[in-house]
């Protein structure tokens, strides 16, 4: 590979690993949220556990699919594993920063 493969890679590697974190944050905050409104029905009115529990599926379901698409090597399209930081592909040892 040459320079400018390296550069396009690893810019690559940026725009997935900021799209990851965004998604992570706002999961996060979507499932916490429905726990919010669970235990303050004051605010946006009381809704059943079992409604909430299926809102909370959904956005980890979705953020899971998305991981799933999202969360790979550049190079090779296998999934990068747990490690937002990564600076190697596992399966095929391509410099991701």
């Amino acid at each position: 590979m040459n320079r400018d493969d390296d550069i396009r890679i690893a810019q690559e590697f940026r725009k997935r690993q900021n799209r990851q974190i965004l998604a992570v944050a706002i999961a996060l905050f979507l499932v916490l949220f429905a726990g919010v409104v669970h235990k303050r029905p004051d605010i946006f009115g009381a809704f059943s556990s079992s409604v909430l529990f299926g809102v909370q599926a959904v956005f980890i379901a979705a953020f899971i699919g998305f991981t799933a698409m999202n969360w790979r090597c550049p190079v090779c399209r296998n999934h990068l594993g747990g490690d937002i930081n990564r600076r190697l592909c596992s399966k095929c040892g391509t410099r991701l920063q």
